[in-house]
């Protein structure tokens, strides 16, 4: 997807605590915290044979980091079921093409209105955790994690870059 030509006006950052998670085309309920989307490019040095005291630098291949997405434990499995798929392929519906999926990441901005939007390729667990640490002497919410791998994600220009409305 292609950056808008001309970007909108807004000139405050957006908030990190409005934001959905859409898998199989649902909302997941009860998330409050994803990773951040981060990506490397591996530096590839070489020199020319005319001038060897000169390095050189390229792009090589690009990494995309794991997402980890965290939310309160509650009687909904979407976090289990899914992990589940990847742990045991053989016995999963559909069998083992439905183990990955794209995931869309929202952010909202003050107003509540989407603002932007990522979409994540072909993701899958690689990392869950049903329960935290039990401590009959703590006082929080307790957390279940997934650990998501996943094979890039690119923006959605379409999101978010209605021009601002002229003013008078």
């Amino acid at each position: 997807m292609n950056p808008p030509k001309t970007p909108p006006q807004h000139l405050d950052p957006y908030k990190n605590f409005k934001f959905r998670v859409k898998w199989d085309g649902r909302y997941v309920a009860g998330v409050v915290k994803v990773g951040a989307l981060r990506r490397t490019t591996e530096v590839v040095k070489h020199v020319e044979g005319v001038d060897v005291r000169l390095s050189r630098k390229s792009p090589g291949r690009t990494e995309y980091e794991a997402i980890t997405l965290e939310r309160g434990v509650t009687n909904d499995p979407e976090f289990e079921n899914w992990a589940n798929q990847v742990w045991s392929l053989e016995a999963a519906p559909g069998g083992i093409q439905d183990f990955r999926k794209d995931l869309i990441i929202e952010v909202y901005n003050e107003g509540g209105q989407l603002a932007l939007a990522y979409k994540v390729h072909r993701c899958w667990v690689s990392e869950y955790q049903a329960l935290p640490e039990l401590d009959a002497n703590g006082n929080s919410v307790a957390i279940e994690h997934i650990k998501v791998e996943n094979e890039g994600w690119e923006r959605d220009y379409s999101v978010g870059t209605q021009p601002a409305a002229a003013t008078p």
